[in-house]
């Protein structure tokens, strides 16, 4: 009898994104088509039917290895993240020296490296969103990246523009907006009014500098304190 804690770490599980389910189904329509196959070439082997295991094998394990494929280049993918964004310092001087786009991916790792599972999603038309996060607990971040000249500061304009999307687009829980320089006083107190956070030059190094992770540096609290 297979004690139950094997049976427990072999569980089935189905597919959650579309990439593990177009690989089953294109694993499932593969076997269909072995199967009709074999059941054809079964017909003609007569006494010879005993060969049919081992022609069984190299299909079964090319289904096994493309159902699986999506999930350990999933694996690889955080193994590798975590390798790279665990570590992750950078100081100022490198973070002035990104581009925009360079910025975005820089929010991104840090994110990833405070345990924040996060994508980058700025293009044209992002919807006043450039990184879409999700913590342990369950809660959306979303930040909207300002990469400025030195001394650049971000206008109240930014803040109308996430507060309209942050919430309704994209389901934050926590929006955020992270600049390399500053804020002007009308748009640091429209986000103070408005629950949208402002992440400028000073708390910007903190943070890169790995001295704070986000949510301490936002003084977010845990979702299961209520906060949300």
């Amino acid at each position: 009898m297979i004690p139950r804690r094997v049976l427990r770490g072999r569980r089935v599980r189905l597919p959650r994104t579309r990439t593990e389910t177009a690989a089953a189904l294109l694993a499932l329509l593969f076997l269909a088509m072995i199967a009709h196959r074999l059941l054809a070439l079964l017909a003609g082997l007569g006494t010879y039917a005993w060969l049919l295991p081992a022609l069984l094998v190299p299909p079964a394990v090319a289904c096994w290895w493309l159902i699986g494929a999506p999930r350990r280049a999933q694996r690889r993918a955080r193994r590798r993240a975590g390798r790279v964004t665990g570590l992750l310092r950078l100081s100022l001087q490198h973070v002035d020296a990104l581009s925009p786009g360079q910025f975005e991916l820089a929010v991104r790792d840090l994110m990833e490296r405070d345990g924040i599972a996060a994508r980058h999603v700025g293009s044209r038309g992002d919807q006043a969103a450039d990184v879409i996060g999700r913590d342990r607990n369950g809660r959306v971040f979303v930040a909207q990246c300002k990469h400025t000249a030195i001394g650049g500061r971000v206008g109240s304009r930014v803040m109308y523009e996430v507060k309209g999307t942050a919430g309704p687009v994209h389901g934050a829980d926590v929006a955020v907006v992270v600049t390399n320089g500053g804020f002007t006083r009308d748009a640091r107190a429209w986000g103070e009014r408005h629950g949208i956070h402002c992440v400028d030059r000073d708390r910007l190094r903190e943070w890169a500098e790995g001295r704070r992770t986000l949510t301490a540096l936002l003084g977010v609290r845990d979702a299961g304190s209520g906060h949300r």
